[in-house]
């Protein structure tokens, strides 16, 4: 074994399932006897998508289960003996806690029938995964996009395993003040309370690898967590034996500084595969979500130091470019990439420069920057988009890469982003599914024949589910608002508006995902007189809003602010809430609560839009730009559309779009919520929450996703 494979530490190669269940035996000997089910229970995240789930932990400790992120290590660990010892007497407590455990072992311990071989697995590699909110290692849609996917692969048993990075403060912490101005915060996370293991080997020493960065050998552990059946392995450099820098290096998700950034991406790509190797994992194939672990398939050719071993690795290797941003796919001068990657190349036997240049769109051209978006391109077998349009869009702005080929040639296919529906679904809208799609609807949602059924639901209780989810968001709304306005230090007045104001009877739409000036936020206020006057018509509409600007995005910061411009009138105090530090856990709520879910991108830079899809599995109806996954979507009937062209002048756009979204909502959406036939139902809106659920229940799944990188990329490596 060469130095650059070595691990650490490794006496003898164990995968981390030992540790799991040692830090179980451990958390269960400061529990009563009775609740070591529920110990078991925490140290596997199949919990979040059973029904009940979540549930089973709040009735331990509510609050404390709150305060912990809904963290079940944590609550186990810090809740009071009498909590405790209350949870343990509870006869019904207890057998939910054996009934869930029987559930997710049965799960677990299926034989797999899919064609990937379990001794060589797929490789899922990303820099951020949304598994859940008690663990923070996750910014937005590419980590809920990440975790929804191991979770199908989990529910599909496809072996595989996943791999990203032990981010100690994870992504910032978001606080907007009274002026509208946000503010950022980080906070840390101790793996030790998460439910999390260090994988030791067998003398029990922390199986540790190592990568040249830069100017000296980075030392990494490899944490162990359990999605289901998805092992995913997180590399941890805050080691004592590390120097202060590169204790850094997995401080923060996305760390504005360049120099970072480019050593969390060796130290995932590379980094990553020598983690597989030390826990006895040889996958068959490395899924690329994103550029960021570009420099991995390097390090699956590391024992071949010729073009053919990298040739072999390639053809090991598929890719998803998720961004159609040019921003967003970042580049680094050559100059500062050889210093990262000198002491790695040579380890590797390659020259730094043939390896700068795999990711150059002209190689010969020494000027250009590194990107890895071309490295992954070039590095990969396969390479698709995430929406159709994201491909067409993705062929024409990498096409430089394939010179002498139109952009129609060009080898980027598309895998249209799904949902993990177990995951996104509200407690009414699934149980309503339950009863008249069948038990099992879930685990067949990719075939249209499941949603057939959905034309001979009563009216009665398809209204009941939309009220009743409509009605839990509210309440959580009045609470939430009231909590965010103090903490920003509004008056009292203000304070308590949203709490009296928002009405579970009322149309409420919403609006959440990253604020970027590309996804016009402010289209939502450019009238302020009209904005007004639908707030506060005889048909009211009431408005959600949230989502985190990058601390570098000033102009995305200012128009956040702009929008805070309007807080002075009491309707909007009443109607509008901004709620700060979006998360999975709002994600969830709101999606579940809204009844519109509102996109108005600048095409065609959304790469997909995933949050509509999970609002869809809840109900809700869309109101969109025909952009990202809504232009393959919409049909006429399941929601409503605003134009996909690109306009040169932007303003003459913002203007004329504004105006069509004003005129929908209300000529068409509003009066569609509130014409009620003679049993008090919106017979037209109903008819469109049939139309939404029949047509984009199959097709924007998380199990039609999955099958379609196991029939395309996974398979004959074309998307």
């Amino acid at each position: 074994m060469s130095d650059g494979q070595r691990a650490v530490g490794a006496a003898a190669v164990r995968d981390g399932r030992e540790d799991i269940e040692q830090a179980i035996s451990e958390l269960a000997e400061r529990l009563p006897e009775a609740l070591a089910p529920v110990a078991r229970l925490a140290y596997n995240y199949r919990w979040s998508w059973l029904p009940g789930g979540a549930e089973l932990f709040e009735s331990i400790d509510h609050e404390r289960f709150e305060l912990s992120l809904q963290n079940p290590v944590r609550l186990l660990r810090e809740a009071s003996s009498r909590a405790l010892r209350r949870a343990a007497a509870d006869d019904q407590l207890l057998a939910r806690a054996a009934e869930l455990e029987s559930l997710v072992r049965a799960d677990l311990d299926r034989p797999s029938a899919s064609a990937v071989d379990p001794k060589r697995p797929v490789a899922f590699f990303c820099a951020e995964y949304g598994i859940h909110v008690s663990l923070p290692v996750y910014s937005g849609g590419l980590g809920a996009l990440a975790g929804d996917l191991l979770k199908e692969a989990s529910d599909r048993a496809l072996p595989m395993v996943a791999v990203g990075l032990m981010y100690r403060k994870g992504y910032f912490r978001q606080r907007i003040d009274a002026s509208g101005w946000q503010h950022e915060y980080w906070i840390d996370t101790d793996p030790q309370l998460l439910p999390a293991a260090r994988v030791t080997a067998e003398d029990g020493s922390p199986v540790t690898v190592v990568v040249p960065i830069y100017d000296t050998e980075v030392l990494a552990y490899v944490w162990r967590v359990d999605v289901g059946r998805v092992p995913l392995y997180l590399l941890d450099t805050d080691i004592s034996r590390n120097g202060p820098v590169e204790r850094w290096i997995t401080g923060r998700l996305y760390e504005s500084d360049p120099a970072t950034r480019l050593a969390q991406y060796v130290l995932l790509g590379i980094g990553g595969v020598r983690a597989l190797r030390a826990v006895g994992v040889e996958p068959g194939l490395i899924h690329l979500n994103e550029g960021h672990a570009a420099l991995a398939p390097l390090a699956l050719s590391e024992a071949d130091d010729d073009d053919a071993g990298l040739g072999r690795a390639r053809s090991r290797t598929v890719f998803t470019t998720h961004t159609p941003v040019p921003a967003g796919n970042d580049c680094y001068p050559s100059e500062r990439v050889d210093h990262a990657i000198a002491r790695l190349t040579a380890e590797l036997g390659r020259p730094t420069g043939d390896v700068i240049a795999i990711g150059r769109t002209n190689p010969e051209d020494p000027g250009e920057p590194f990107g890895v978006t071309q490295a992954a391109l070039r590095l990969s077998r396969a390479a698709n988009g995430v929406s159709r349009r994201h491909g067409e869009v993705s062929r024409q702005m990498w096409s430089g890469l394939w010179p002498g080929r139109t952009a129609d040639e060009v080898p980027i296919g598309h895998v249209t982003n799904g949902v993990h529906v177990p995951t996104w679904i509200g407690g009414p809208m699934r149980e309503l599914l339950d009863r008249h799609l069948g038990p099992e609807w879930a685990a067949e949602a990719a075939d249209p024949e499941t949603w057939v059924a959905i034309d001979e639901i009563p009216d009665e209780e398809l209204w009941a589910a939309r009220v009743r989810q409509r009605g839990e968001l509210v309440e959580f709304v009045r609470a939430r608002s009231v909590h965010d306005r103090l903490v920003r230090g509004d008056l009292r007045e203000y304070v308590g508006a949203a709490a009296r104001g928002f009405d579970d009877q009322v149309l409420t739409i919403g609006f959440a995902r990253r604020v970027a000036t590309y996804k016009r936020l402010e289209l939502l206020m450019r009238d302020s007189e009209a904005t007004l006057a639908l707030l506060g018509g005889e048909r009211p509409v009431q408005v959600v809003l949230a989502g985190k600007a990058h601390p570098r995005d000033e102009e995305a910061k200012h128009a956040l602010q702009r929008m805070f411009g309007l807080k002075t009138s009491s309707v909007v105090g009443q109607r509008v809430v901004y709620l700060d530090d979006y998360d999975l856990a709002t994600a969830a709520v709101l999606v579940r609560g809204c009844d519109v879910w509102m996109n108005l991108p600048r095409p065609p830079l959304e790469a997909s839009g995933t949050s509509g899809m999970k609002s869809a599995f809840n109900g809700g109806l869309q109101l969109s730009v025909l952009d990202g996954w809504w232009a393959e979507a919409y049909d006429g009937t399941n929601g409503w559309a605003l134009p996909g062209e690109l306009e040169e002048d932007r303003d003459v756009q913002d203007q004329r779009d504004a105006a069509l979204l004003r005129g929908l909502l209300a000529g068409e959406v509003v009066p569609a919520f509130y014409e009620r036939d003679d049993r008090g139902l919106p017979t037209a809106w109903i008819a469109k929450m049939r139309a939404s659920l029949r047509t984009l229940g199959p097709q924007f799944c998380a199990t039609r996703m999955l099958a379609e990188y196991l029939d395309g990329p996974y398979g004959n490596g074309r998307a």
